[in-house]
């Protein structure tokens, strides 16, 4: 048996090192390296299971070709120089009847090596095609709104929390998405440090944390400011450091901060002023505070807010210049990879249309001057994943629509393709990866070779490159050459690695020094953006109800919150039998007061439902969530005999910065399914 070191590429912050055991081309087990520091030798429940996803009998063996009608999931097997001939035959079509803005394709998340991730796109850039704003699903209003506090850094290095004095988990389940961070708190607790989870529901973490703060959705700045208010008013903010590093504050402490006292944070968050007092008490008393922030809380209409109120909170006490101490939502920023070689070949336009990812469904039908007239989607579902999932699915039932999938498997979205190519798995393919939640790199082969006729995304996107015509010579390099361009010009840690030095497969770590460095206009931590007033956008944290979300609770008495489930976060596992077994069907949660007025009892088939979609789902019924809340864990398809998906109830409006979804801005009712519903 051979073990090959590889990387996880599943959409993950740890980016777990790992060794692939493996006899006769067969990954016979998966278990974490015990050579990297940060995860350990061990990896989570779910990527335990990567074997199985490997080799799994439900992955598509060879290219198809559709055969019925879209959505219905009929197709036949053709030869790979057929599918590439019918995609290069309808795209050059196309570009020369409407221009290649016609054309739209992506690859996303579901595969974390930046070359299968992104030379996908580098082909459509070259091919002057609409290009999608991609992560709007996901982390541009979280990454805008730190941005635009702290600069485009990374935040706290995850393993200085060994010298962290208090732990807070502000809108992450770190067993579930973070499980390494979690494990490095065991020593941290053992001498006594607390862990605070601040989460509207009681999840895995919160469970086990010392203290869980059960906080209504939406109202995580107000306790940020309520909490910046008493340590103001105690005298527990650092001034020197506020002084010398910060930009603002005396306006935000005059203007701001009075309007939230304890009482008034309490009626808005629904937690007690004992609890927001003692809060506040421990985190103006910690020196080395270390905020572990979600981007979930980001997810709704004024998401922007909330995460540059939570963010300015180690400022307020000098945290951020202690190693142990400050904030973590990503660490990318602060690794200065060149990837524009990888990104934007030079034979592209400079400029191109965009299309917002939340807004494809949109797009899709409403889009013109030209319309989007051909698609192409590799490491992604959008048809579950994206907002208006109901419009996405629409947009790709168009029949003038020509719609290409790669995949591993039949996922929703490639049902309604024209073209399904088999896609590599990542154990099998060879990738540079860079974690997005620590400081690590690593060159990654593959473990085995391709199941059946799978290609990987690169070995795609250089065919399609060569059928095409594209110039670029990235479009011919291997992958091992590729890479050491993203060093080019480099500085700092990342600067100081040698990328052959990669080729072993070793993971490297390349931190930034101690200490929080910011890299807004100013040089500072901008409690006070100019740039944000300029866009019309409130320059200090503040908050106040949404008035469209208000509207919507007088309509609608439960609120939808998402979250990443533990078997079955996202679609990407959706390929192993085993964990979608575990998992158990698509399921929901209320609060035993809400199921109890309306006449539902655990296990029943319920029916969610606004004016957007009617979806089904099975019921759980417990106190994890608060009574007015309907939680729905993970982004799966419906329940058997149910049609639909969680997105489908959740509108395609935009967060208050970064253009994101507000999947938590979606207000529903539920009521037991019936054979007509």
């Amino acid at each position: 048996m051979e073990t090959v070191r590889v990387a996880c590429a599943h959409d993950c912050p740890d980016m777990c090192s790992l060794l692939a055991h493996v006899e006769n081309d067969t990954v016979m087990r998966i278990e974490g390296d015990p050579d990297q520091p940060y995860t350990a030798g061990f990896a989570c429940a779910k990527v335990n299971r990567d074997a199985e996803l490997v080799h799994s009998p439900e992955r598509i063996a060879t290219p198809l070709r559709r055969v019925g009608p879209k959505g219905s999931g009929a197709f036949a097997p053709i030869t790979w120089d057929a599918a590439l001939d019918e995609i290069t035959a309808r795209w050059t079509s196309i570009i020369a009847e409407s221009g290649p803005q016609a054309l739209l394709g992506y690859a996303y998340s579901a595969h974390q090596g930046q070359m299968n991730r992104h030379l996908v796109n580098a082909l459509f850039y070259a091919l002057g095609a609409s290009r999608l704003q991609a992560g709007t699903v996901c982390d541009t209003c979280c990454e805008t709104a730190w941005d635009m506090t702290l600069g485009p850094v990374g935040g706290a290095d995850p393993e200085s929390v060994v010298e962290s004095d208090l732990v807070v988990a502000w809108g992450c389940d770190l067993m579930t998405v973070n499980v390494h961070f979690w494990a490095k708190l065991d020593a941290v607790r053992k001498a006594g440090v607390k862990v605070v989870v601040i989460d509207p529901r009681r999840s895995r973490t919160a469970a086990a944390a010392d203290w869980h703060l059960p906080i209504r959705i939406g109202t995580d700045a107000a306790l940020a400011l309520g909490l910046a208010h008493i340590l103001l008013r105690d005298g527990l903010c650092d001034r020197a450091y506020l002084a010398a590093e910060t930009l603002g504050f005396d306006r935000w402490a005059e203007e701001v901060l009075p309007r939230f006292p304890p009482e008034t944070v309490s009626s808005i968050t629904g937690l007690p002023v004992a609890d927001i007092e003692r809060l506040a008490a421990m985190y103006g008393a910690a020196k080395r505070s270390f905020i572990r922030i979600g981007e979930g809380m980001t997810r709704l209409a004024r998401g922007g807010q909330a995460l540059r109120a939570v963010a300015i909170l180690p400022a307020l006490t000098g945290a951020y210049g202690r190693r142990g101490g400050g904030a973590l939502l990503l660490t990318a920023g602060s690794m200065d990879f060149d990837f524009s070689t990888l990104k934007k070949p030079p034979s592209g336009p400079a400029a191109s249309r965009l299309v917002n990812h939340s807004l494809l469904g949109r797009e899709l039908l409403e889009m013109r001057d030209p319309p989007l007239r051909a698609l192409f989607v590799a490491a992604n579902n959008p048809a579950v994943t994206c907002p208006e999932a109901g419009k996405v699915r629409e947009g790709l039932a168009r029949e003038d629509l020509f719609t290409v999938v790669h995949d591993p498997f039949m996922t929703d979205t490639a049902r309604y393709a024209d073209i399904v190519l088999p896609a590599t798995t990542y154990l099998e393919t060879r990738d540079f990866y860079r974690s997005y939640g620590s400081y690590y790199m690593q060159f990654a082969p593959a473990a085995v070779s391709p199941r059946g006729e799978a290609w990987s995304n690169v070995k795609l996107a250089q065919a399609l490159a060569a059928r095409m015509g594209v110039p670029d010579p990235i479009f011919r390099m291997e992958e091992a050459e590729i890479m050491p361009t993203f060093f080019a010009g480099s500085t700092g840690a990342v600067g100081q690695v040698d990328p052959a030095s990669l080729l072993d497969g070793r993971p490297v770590k390349a931190a930034p020094p101690p200490g929080q460095t910011f890299k807004t206009a100013s040089g500072k931590l901008e409690i006070y953006s100019e740039q944000l007033a300029q866009q019309g956008v409130s320059p200090m944290p503040d908050w106040e109800p949404d008035p469209e979300e208000v509207q919507d609770q007088a309509r609608w008495p439960l609120r939808l919150l998402t979250a990443p489930s533990f078997f079955q976060p996202h679609t990407a596992f959706s390929g192993v039998g085993f964990l979608r077994k575990r998992e158990g069907e698509p399921f929901c949660v209320l609060h035993p007061e809400d199921a109890a007025k309306r006449g539902l009892a655990a296990g029943q088939r319920v029916k969610l439902y606004n004016d957007r979609a009617a979806i089904g789902l099975v019921l759980r019924v417990t106190d994890e969530i608060q009574p007015g809340v309907i939680l729905v864990p993970g982004q799966r398809p419906g329940a058997e005999g149910a049609q639909g998906t969680v997105n489908m109830l959740c509108s395609d409006r935009l967060t208050d910065m970064g253009e994101g979804a507000c999947y938590q801005s979606t207000f529903l009712d539920v009521e037991a399914w019936t054979a007509h519903a």
